[in-house]
């Protein structure tokens, strides 16, 4: 299923009912007075926090919500019944703004979380309720109020303890698959991932982390190039971010420059993002020497000028890979 992380909807709360005119009217009773009842209350419109969901796929189809509207009031002092609240499922982290204020409205991580955005219209007012010394039978009465109405604006953030980033082949795919059980599509040309993939890594029967792979970026990302730019919102929410990089790229290109080019894309994109703590993942490590690659790292090092945590995988045999997932559950439990 193609991955949708965007989609704009409407929700419509129910009207509330409007008040009844009635007089009581009963065999050898006279004058029996107003007996109208209130109107119910219409239901309001809920956004909830669902963990089994993981994609707005659904609103490309379902893009209109409604809510029940409440009863009209009836005679012998009878309020009218309430429509009944409605609950629309949206998968954990997705943001929701109001489309024509641009006001945020909510920002549900934690499952079973639950926002009011459309509030339901109040019942309107029977003729009992204007009885009065001076006023016996009262002809008046008041109508329901109208539901909330709201164009609302839904975009999802994964939510993942570490993000891989990287140029398109960097390995990425390969990586959390080696990782975890997550299983991305795989192949030799560029742009393979078209959409977040999530994977659980386990260290240890009871250490546990969550990975994300988004599609690959390339310079000029943050302008709208390439793949990537649409789904850096998702790293927004990760604790740590692994850089990974292609030792021994088959175009002959410098990794050091291919690092340098993204940094400046996560620059570009958000500051805070660019500002998250990166660790150097040096990948394909299986395709050179222990003399060369050693070489080809100090060299990488050195031309980034790189101070934090540097690590050497490969991906396709899984080497490194047992330390750099005990290293970064290391890091999240510190946190």
């Amino acid at each position: 299923m193609k991955f949708i992380d965007e989609a704009t909807i409407r929700v419509q709360a129910g009207n509330g009912g409007h008040g009844c005119l009635s007089f009581r009217r009963e065999k050898y009773v006279e004058r029996g007075g107003p007996d109208g009842g209130d109107g119910g209350h219409g239901g309001s419109v809920y956004l909830v926090a669902d963990p089994s969901m993981n994609t707005l796929a659904d609103f490309r189809v379902a893009r209109r919500f409604r809510a029940e509207s409440g009863r009209q009031g009836a005679g012998r002092n009878k309020t009218g019944r309430s429509g009944e609240d409605l609950d629309v499922m949206i998968p954990c982290g997705t943001v929701v703004h109001d489309v024509d204020t641009g006001e945020l409205i909510c920002d549900l991580t934690e499952p079973g979380q639950r926002q009011m955005v459309a509030e339901g219209g109040r019942g309107g007012l029977g003729n009992v309720r204007f009885k009065s010394s001076t006023n016996r039978a009262p002809r008046k009465t008041t109508n329901g109020t109208p539901g909330e109405g709201r164009h609302l604006a839904l975009e999802l953030k994964v939510l993942a303890d570490v993000g891989l980033l990287g140029m398109p082949n960097a390995g990425k795919s390969t990586l959390i698959t080696a990782m975890s059980q997550a299983k991305p599509r795989v192949a030799d040309y560029p742009f393979t991932t078209l959409h977040p993939n999530l994977g659980v890594v386990r260290v240890g029967r009871l250490q546990s982390f969550v990975m994300a792979d988004i599609p690959g970026l390339i310079e000029g990302a943050s302008e709208g190039a390439g793949l990537g730019i649409q789904f850096l919102r998702h790293l927004q929410r990760t604790g740590l971010l692994l850089h990974l990089v292609d030792i021994a790229p088959i175009d002959g290109s410098n990794p050091a420059d291919v690092v340098k080019a993204i940094a400046k894309e996560l620059s570009n994109f958000s500051e805070d993002l660019a500002e998250k703590e990166r660790w150097l993942v040096i990948n394909k490590i299986d395709l050179l020497d222990e003399q060369e690659r050693a070489a080809a790292r100090d060299r990488l090092v050195d031309d980034l000028q790189w101070e934090g945590p540097v690590f050497e995988v490969s991906a396709a045999t899984g080497e490194g890979t047992d330390v750099l997932a005990q290293a970064i559950a290391r890091e999240l439990e510190a946190d």
